[in-house]
C-alpha cells in the first residue's frame, strides 16, 4: 500500500494517508501536489494512466487542536521505544508490552509503567518487578510529548528526510 504525506497549508506535517484518499483530495481540488512518486496507477482498460503523488499540501488551513498528551496504546508505546526491546535491545515488529510494576501488583497501564519487550524477555521477567528479575530497561519509561511523538513518528516513516529534500524543514 502506497502512503502519501499530507501537509497543512502552512507546511506542517498532518498525517500519512492512503493513495485512494490522496486521489480523492486531488480530484476535489482540496490539495496541491508538491512532489510526485515514480509509481503510476491505470484503469482496468488502460485508458487512463496517473502518477501517484508523494507529498500533498492542503489549500485551506486546518486547525489542529491536540490533546495535552499522547494517548496510551500499544502502537504508540512501540513508536516511543522505536520498536526495540528495552531489555535485550532486539528490534522487531512483534513486541509485547511489559509492565514494570505488574498489573497483578497494582501497576497501571500507562507510559510511565510500560516498556516494549520481546516475548523471550517478557517470559523471563514473568510477573516480577525489574529488581526481583534483575532485568532493567535501557531507558526509563516516560510520557512523550505531542511534538516529540510526531518527530519520532516522522523519523520512523522517513518523512523528515523527504520534507528536507523539498525545502520544507
Amino acid at each position: 500500500m502506497e502512503q502519501i504525506v499530507l501537509l497543512n497549508s502552512d507546511y506542517s506535517f498532518l498525517n500519512i494517508i492512503s493513495w485512494q484518499r490522496a486521489m480523492c483530495l486531488v480530484v476535489k481540488n482540496k490539495v496541491e501536489v508538491l512532489k510526485y512518486s515514480n509509481k503510476t496507477i491505470m484503469t482496468v482498460d488502460k485508458t487512463l494512466k496517473l502518477l501517484l503523488p508523494q507529498v500533498l499540501r492542503l489549500i485551506k488551513l486546518v486547525r489542529t487542536f491536540y490533546k495535552r498528551k499522547v494517548p496510551f496504546s500499544k502502537k504508540n508505546l512501540l513508536i516511543r521505544d522505536s520498536f526495540t526491546c528495552q531489555y535485550c535491545g532486539s528490534k522487531s515488529n512483534k513486541l509485547t508490552v511489559d509492565h514494570m510494576l505488574p498489573r497483578a501488583r497494582g501497576g497501571k497501564k500507562s507510559f510511565e509503567n510500560c516498556v516494549a519487550c520481546c516475548k523471550p524477555c517478557n517470559n523471563k521477567k514473568q510477573d516480577r518487578t525489574p529488581n526481583e528479575a534483575r532485568m532493567f530497561p535501557h531507558k526509563k519509561p516516560y510520557q512523550p510529548t505531542i511534538m516529540e511523538f510526531f518527530r519520532i513518528r516522522m523519523r520512523l516513516l522517513g518523512v523528515h528526510d523527504l520534507l528536507k529534500e523539498l525545502g520544507v524543514y
